[in-house]
């Protein structure tokens, strides 16, 4: 057994709702999957407005008019799943794939020479850091209880 098959034996019981008690507890994951997944759907539909394949363009991002409408998809079929908890692991890896070149490209704080934008976009870097740290757990430990794979076995 790998030692990162040994690992996840080990947390096996964070995702197995059979092993916690029936609290109101239990129900903190799927609220945390909704807040999670709430701003991955909202956003979704403003990649494919114009406005924002321009901003792309303007930002440096290679084949916007494709690229922003492809983030859009990765995007809300991300938040649905990891919302639903349907396929969660799957779902938080589209996330990742959205989340990893937005942040780059699109919050590159660094290259900014307003000290105001730079602190802005410095502040939406982090906020999507700590959302791609999100997206690595669900990917790591599943949807948890009150999910579509938990009732499927996932």
């Amino acid at each position: 057994m790998s030692i990162a098959t040994e690992a996840h034996a080990r947390h096996d019981h964070w995702v197995d709702e059979t092993s916690r008690p029936a609290t109101a507890s239990r129900f903190l994951v799927p609220i945390g999957r909704a807040c999670f997944g709430a701003i991955f759907i909202k956003s979704a539909p403003g990649h494919f407005a114009a406005q924002s394949v321009a901003y792309a363009a303007h930002q440096g991002v290679p084949l916007p008019s494709i690229l922003v409408p492809l983030s859009g998809v990765l995007a809300l079929l991300g938040g649905v799943s990891v919302l639903l908890g349907y396929r969660a692991r799957i779902g938080a890896w589209m996330l990742v794939a959205f989340l990893v070149p937005v942040t780059l490209m699109m919050h590159n704080f660094w290259a900014v020479a307003d000290p105001q934008m730079a602190q802005l976009q410095q502040g939406m870097f982090m906020k999507n850091l700590s959302m791609l740290g999100g997206a690595l757990l669900i990917t790591y430990f599943g949807a948890g209880p009150l999910s579509l794979d938990g009732r499927s076995g996932r």
